[in-house]
C-alpha cells in the first residue's frame, strides 16, 4: 500500500545521482544570496513569469494557459477552484487519447481561482482579515506519471532558495506522519529527500490527515503531501507555529503527491501511475517577495485601494483589522478591491450573475461589494465599475479576456448595481412592514423573512444582521440554518440512473484495459453515411465484437440475463455524447440470436474506450460478435439540430456582430438549445431577421464540409469559431458552403459557419427543412437562451402562431363591434382575452409573433379592465344614491345589493362612507346560484363602533367565511344557502354595531 515508498539507505545511493547531487549543492548555498534584492525586483508579474519560465526553459515543462474560472465538464464544482481542476481527466485516466492533454508529462501554469460557495467558501472571510480572497492565482508544476517526489522537492527549494531569494532559514516542511485508521505509514521518503537537501532537521515537521494529506474528493486521486512554510517574522524557532493558523506563519506551496485512489467504499488503492501536483498561491508568494505583512499591500492590491479612495469620501485605506477597524472602513476597502477582481474575472469568463448556481453566488459577490462600496465607503453608484480599467491593468497581461471583456463587464456591473439599490430600497420597506406587524416584545425576527430577502432580493445576510441590529432585533439563527440547508439539499439533489453508476470505467479499469492492450474503441462510423438516390440518409451497418465488460465496478469475462453493463466493442457506429450533442440509442444483436435484442440505453465516452450502457438480454460474453442497430430517427434528428445549430450561430453573428460568443448549447432529436452573451433580449425584428437568414441557408441546400486536420493548422482559419473545450488532434473542422482546403489557403475570414466539431451532421442543410425560435429569453443579464425546433415541429408552430393570430383578430372585432356592455358581458371578454395569453405563453410557436400577440393581448387586457372599472364605478355611484334615499343620515347602514362582483361591492361601500363620512357601512351581495355571500365595510377612523376588521371577521364567525382589512376598511366571502340566512345575518351584522356603539358611550 505504501506505493514508492523507499528505505533511507537506498534513497540516500539515489541522491548520489552525479546530476542531483550537483543540482543539491547549488541549492544548499543559495540561502546565502542577498534577500533584499527581492523585495525591489519582484514585482506580481515578474513573480508569475518568473515561475513560468523557471520550470519551462530550466525543466522542460510544457506551457498550459489557465483554463475558464467556469468549469469545463464538471458538474460538481460551481468556480474552478484549484490548478488541478482542468487536469482532472488525466488524474481519472479518463482523457481522450487523441487530444493535446493525453500527451501532457511535464506542466506548468498559472490558473485563475475562485472559492466562493461549495466545500471550499472563503466569501465570508474576506475583509476581516489580510489574506482571505475569492479570486486567486494557482501557480502550479505537474508531472503526469513522469518525475515525483524527489525531483519536485529540488525544484520547489531551488526556486524559492535561488531563484526568489528566499532565506532557507525562514522556510520550514511538513510531510504526513501516517494514519493507522487508513493503513497509511508515515512518509519518510519525503522527510529523508528534505534533509537531503539541506533542511535543518527541526525545520522537517510531521502532521496528519487533516493537514498533509490531500484528496480531490470523497472518491479519487489523493496522496501525502509536503507543504512549505515560511515565517514572515525570522530570526527565531516558529516550529510551533506551522500549521497553527497564525498569520506570522504561512503556508506558500503545496507539493501533493498523488498515490492512492480513495475508493467508493473509503479504502485506497494505489494509483497504476503516480503523479505530483503542486499548487502555490501567488498572492501569498508576492507578499514574501515584496516584504510585506499582507497581501493587500502588494502591487496585485494597492493599485485598486488607490483607485477606490480617489471615488469615496472614507479615508485612505490604512490596513487595520478588528477593533482598531473604526466602522469597517478597511474592511470594506479589503472587500470591494477583492469583490471587484472576482467580478470581472467571472464575467470574461462568461459567468454572470444570476439565480442559481455560480451565477447566483457571483450575484452575492457583487452586491456585497456594492453594499460596502455606497454605504461604508461613502461612494457614489458607478464606482464599481469603473474599478474594471485597474484590474485589466493589472491582470490583463496573463489574462488578457479581461482586456477585450471590459466594455461587458462594466456595462453588468452598473445594470446590477442600479438593480440591488433598487432591491435595497424595497428590502427596507419589506423589514419595516414585518417589524410593524410583529410583537413588540419579541426581540426575534422571521428567518424565512430574511431568507426571502437573501435568495430573492439578493441581500447579504450581514446587511439584515447590521439593519436588524439598529432596531434592536436579531434573525433566529437556527431557523437560518435550517432554511440554509434545505435550500443546500434543494441545489444538490440530482436524480441519478442505477444503470449510468454502475457502467463507469473508473481509474483502476481504465488501467487495467491499457495493461491488457485493449485497443481504443474505434468510433469513425458514426460519421459513416451518406445521402441514397431517394433523398434519404443510409447509415452503413456495424458489426463488433466485445472486448471487455464492466459490471459492478470491475471487468468481468462475462453477463447473464437482465444485469446492466458497460460493453467496450473494437468498433462503433453508435455516437457519444459529447460536445453538446445528445447520445445515440438502440440495440444490438448477438450472432446466432438475431431475433435477441440488448438494448443500447446510454453511450459515453472514458479514456478513449466507447462504453455501451446495455441491459443484458441474454448471457454476453467477451470476445462475443455483435450487429450494432443505431436508432437512426433519433441519429437524423440530433443531425438535423447539430447542423442547424451551426447555422443559427452564424446566423446571430452576421446579424449581431462579432461580440457574439457561444456560451452553451445542446442537440436532441426533437430540439435544440443555444446560449450566447449578448447584451439585451432580441427584439422581435431581430428574431425574424435570424430566422429569415438560418431560412436561407437551409434554401440554398448548402454543402456541409467536413474534414479532419491538424489542431495547429485548424486553430489558423480565419473567422473560426471555438469554445473552452479540449479538443482532440486532428480536430474535425466542419463548414457550410466553404470547402476547407480554401478556408485553409485563405488569410482573411470568409462570409461562412466554420467550427470544431465532434459532432454528426447533415450532408446538406436542405434536409433541416424548417426553423423556427419557439424561445428567446435573458438567462441572466448579458447571456440569452434560444429553444428552436425544425422540420415538421416548426410548420406545426406556425400554423399555431396563426390559429392564435385569427382567434386574436376575431377578439379584436367584437370589442369593436359592441356597445357599452354589461359588467358580466366585460368580464367574459377580460377572461376570453387572459385564456388566450395564457395559450399564447405556453404553446411552441414563433417567438417573434408570440411577443407582438403578448403586446397586444395586454393592451387589450389593460383596456378590458379600465373598460370594466369605468362599469363598475357608474354601478356603485347608482346603488349608493339609492341607498342615500333609502337610509339617509343613519349612523350604521348595513344593507343587500344585487351584484356579483366584489369590487361594485367595495365600489358603493366607499361612495357611501364618503357621502355619509360619520356612518359605519356595511353591503352584502347574495350569489344565490353558488351560495357564495360577498360582503364589504368601512367605519370612519376613530369610530365608537370598532373597527372595520373587527365587524367583518365578527359577520365571517356566522358566516363560516374569511375576511380581511385594516381598521377602516374590510371586506369578506361566506356561506348562506337561504335568503332568509343573509337577512339574519344583515340585522346581526346591524345590531353588532350599534351594541359596540352603545358600549362605547
Amino acid at each position: 500500500m505504501a506505493a514508492r515508498i523507499v528505505l533511507g539507505k537506498q534513497l540516500h545511493c539515489a541522491l548520489l545521482n552525479a546530476k542531483l547531487y550537483t543540482l543539491l549543492t547549488r541549492i544548499r548555498t543559495c540561502s546565502a544570496l542577498s534577500y533584499s534584492r527581492s523585495h525591489e525586483e519582484f514585482t506580481s508579474k515578474r513573480v508569475r513569469r518568473k515561475f513560468i519560465d523557471f520550470f519551462k526553459e530550466g525543466y522542460e515543462h510544457r506551457v498550459v494557459p489557465s483554463s475558464s474560472v467556469r468549469p469545463r465538464g464538471d458538474p460538481s464544482l460551481l468556480f474552478v477552484n484549484a490548478g488541478m481542476n482542468q487536469f482532472k481527466p488525466i488524474l481519472l485516466g479518463c482523457a481522450d487519447p487523441r487530444s493535446e492533454m493525453a500527451s501532457y508529462r511535464r506542466v506548468v501554469n498559472s490558473q485563475k481561482c475562485v472559492r466562493a460557495g461549495g466545500k471550499h467558501n472563503d466569501l465570508e472571510d474576506v475583509g476581516k482579515d489580510m489574506y482571505h480572497h475569492t479570486f486567486f492565482e494557482m501557480l502550479g508544476n505537474w508531472s503526469f506519471g513522469d518525475y515525483f517526489k524527489v525531483e519536485a522537492c529540488a525544484m520547489a527549494w531551488r526556486l524559492l532558495t535561488e531563484e526568489y531569494g528566499i532565506p532557507a532559514e525562514r522556510l520550514y516542511v511538513s510531510y504526513f506522519s501516517g494514519d493507522v485508521a487508513n493503513g497509511l505509514p508515515a512518509d519518510e521518503e519525503t522527510r529523508q529527500i528534505w534533509l537531503s537537501i539541506g533542511v535543518q532537521p527541526d525545520h522537517v515537521l510531521p502532521f496528519g490527515m487533516k493537514d498533509n494529506f490531500w484528496e480531490m474528493g470523497e472518491m479519487g486521486p489523493c496522496g501525502p503531501c509536503t507543504e512549505i512554510h515560511y515565517d514572515h517574522v525570522g530570526n527565531r524557532n516558529a516550529t510551533s507555529l506551522v500549521n497553527a493558523d497564525s498569520p506570522d506563519v504561512v503556508e506558500i506551496w503545496n507539493l501533493v503527491f498523488m498515490q492512492y485512489n480513495r475508493e467508493g467504499n473509503g479504502s485506497l488503492r494505489a494509483l497504476p501511475q503516480c503523479s505530483v501536483d503542486t499548487g502555490m498561491g501567488l498572492e501569498r508568494l508576492v507578499t514574501v517577495l515584496q516584504g510585506k505583512r499582507s497581501n493587500y499591500d502588494t502591487d496585485l492590491f494597492t493599485p485598486l485601494l488607490s483607485a477606490i479612495h480617489q471615488c469615496s469620501k472614507a479615508p485612505a485605506y490604512q490596513g487595520r483589522t478588528g477593533e482598531a477597524d473604526a466602522g469597517q472602513v478597511d474592511m470594506a476597502y479589503r472587500v470591494v478591491a477583492d469583490h471587484v477582481r472576482t467580478i470581472c474575472v467571472c464575467i470574461a469568463d462568461g459567468i454572470y450573475p444570476g439565480m442559481t448556481g455560480a451565477e447566483l453566488v457571483l450575484r452575492r459577490i457583487l452586491r456585497r461589494a456594492v453594499r460596502f462600496s455606497t454605504e461604508v465607503l461613502q461612494a457614489p453608484e458607478g464606482t464599481l465599475a469603473s474599478l474594471v480599467p485597474t484590474v485589466a491593468h493589472i491582470l490583463g497581461d496573463a489574462y488578457p479576456e479581461l482586456n477585450t471583456e471590459s466594455e461587458r463587464i462594466m456595462d453588468l456591473i452598473n445594470q446590477n448595481e442600479a438593480q440591488f439599490l433598487s432591491s435595497l430600497k424595497q428590502g427596507r420597506r419589506v423589514i419595516d412592514r414585518t417589524l410593524s406587524n410583529m410583537d413588540e416584545d419579541s426581540a426575534v425576527f422571521p428567518a424565512s423573512v430574511a431568507w426571502s430577502l437573501h435568495r430573492n432580493l439578493g441581500f447579504p445576510l450581514d446587511l439584515i444582521d447590521l439593519m436588524l441590529e439598529e432596531r434592536g432585533k436579531m434573525v433566529d439563527k437556527k431557523e437560518m440554518e435550517v432554511l440554509e440547508d434545505e435550500y443546500e439539499k434543494l441545489r444538490f439533489q440530482s436524480e441519478e440512473d442505477d444503470g449510468d453508476r454502475a457502467d463507469q470505467l473508473d481509474i483502476h479499469s481504465l488501467a487495467e484495459l491499457q495493461s491488457r492492450k485493449v485497443p481504443h474503441t474505434d468510433d469513425s462510423l458514426k460519421y459513416c453515411y451518406s445521402l441514397g438516390s431517394d433523398g434519404q440518409y443510409v447509415f452503413e451497418p456495424c458489426r463488433a465484437s466485445v472486448l471487455a465488460l464492466y459490471c459492478e465496478g470491475s471487468l468481468v469475462s462475462e453477463v447473464r440475463e437482465g444485469q446492466h453493463c458497460g460493453v467496450i466493442l473494437d468498433r462503433t457506429s453508435f455516437y457519444a455524447e459529447k460536445g453538446g450533442q445528445a447520445h445515440d440509442q438502440g440495440y444490438f444483436t448477438k450472432d446466432g440470436l438475431q431475433d435477441v435484442l440488448f438494448p443500447v440505453n446510454c453511450v459515453r465516452l472514458a479514456g478513449g474506450y466507447v462504453v455501451h450502457q446495455v441491459t443484458a438480454a441474454e448471457t454476453l460474453r467477451t470476445g462475443d460478435q455483435v450487429h450494432l442497430h443505431v436508432d437512426e430517427a433519433r441519429r437524423l434528428g440530433c443531425m438535423v439540430k447539430h447542423t442547424a445549430t451551426h447555422v443559427l450561430n452564424f446566423a446571430l453573428r452576421e446579424l449581431l456582430g462579432p461580440s457574439v460568443s457561444q456560451r452553451g448549447s445542446h442537440c436532441t432529436a426533437s430540439r435544440l438549445r443555444f446560449d450566447f452573451s449578448v447584451k439585451g433580449s432580441l427584439s422581435v425584428s431581430e428574431l425574424q431577421q435570424v430566422e429569415e437568414l438560418v431560412q436561407d441557408i437551409i434554401r440554398q441546400n448548402a454543402e456541409v464540409h467536413i474534414e479532419e486536420v491538424p489542431l495547429s493548422r485548424a486553430k489558423l482559419i480565419p473567422g473560426l469559431r471555438t469554445i473552452d473545450e479540449v479538443y482532440p488532434d486532428p480536430v474535425r473542422v466542419v463548414s457550410l458552403a466553404m470547402p476547407i482546403s480554401d478556408l485553409l489557403t485563405s488569410n482573411t475570414a470568409r462570409q461562412a459557419s466554420v467550427e470544431l466539431c465532434c459532432g454528426t451532421h447533415l450532408l446538406r442543410t436542405g434536409t433541416i427543412g424548417d426553423f423556427v425560435i419557439v424561445s428567446e429569453r435573458q438567462m441572466v443579464k448579458g447571456i440569452s437562451r434560444i429553444i428552436a425546433v425544425t422540420g415538421d415541429e416548426a410548420k406545426k408552430a406556425r400554423e399555431a402562431g396563426q390559429a392564435m393570430q385569427e382567434e386574436l383578430e376575431s377578439l379584436v372585432a367584437r370589442v369593436e363591434v359592441a356597445s357599452v356592455p354589461s359588467i358580466p358581458a366585460a368580464q367574459k371578454l377580460s377572461k376570453e382575452i387572459g385564456l388566450l395569453m395564457n395559450v399564447v405563453d405556453n404553446t411552441p410557436i414563433p417567438q417573434w409573433q408570440r411577443r407582438e400577440l403578448q403586446t397586444r393581448l395586454k393592451a387589450m387586457q389593460k383596456s378590458s379592465n379600465t373598460s370594466i372599472r369605468k362599469l363598475e364605478i357608474t354601478e356603485a355611484a347608482l346603488k349608493a344614491e339609492e341607498l342615500l334615499d333609502k337610509h339617509s343620515n343613519k349612523t350604521v347602514l348595513v344593507d343587500l345589493i344585487q351584484t356579483v362582483s366584489i369590487s361594485v361591492l367595495m365600489k358603493t361601500v366607499l361612495k357611501l362612507s364618503k357621502s355619509s363620512p360619520d356612518s359605519l357601512v356595511m353591503l352584502f351581495a347574495h350569489l344565490q346560484q353558488s351560495g357564495k355571500v360577498l360582503f364589504a365595510c368601512q367605519v370612519p377612523k376613530g369610530s365608537a363602533g370598532g373597527s372595520a376588521i373587527e365587524w367583518a371577521l365578527h359577520v365571517c364567525a356566522r358566516l363560516e367565511g374569511n375576511a380581511d382589512g385594516s381598521n377602516e376598511v374590510a371586506k369578506g366571502v361566506g356561506k348562506a344557502t337561504k335568503v332568509s340566512d343573509v337577512t339574519e345575518v344583515l340585522h346581526w351584522a346591524e345590531e353588532f354595531a350599534h351594541n359596540k356603539i352603545r358600549n362605547a358611550s
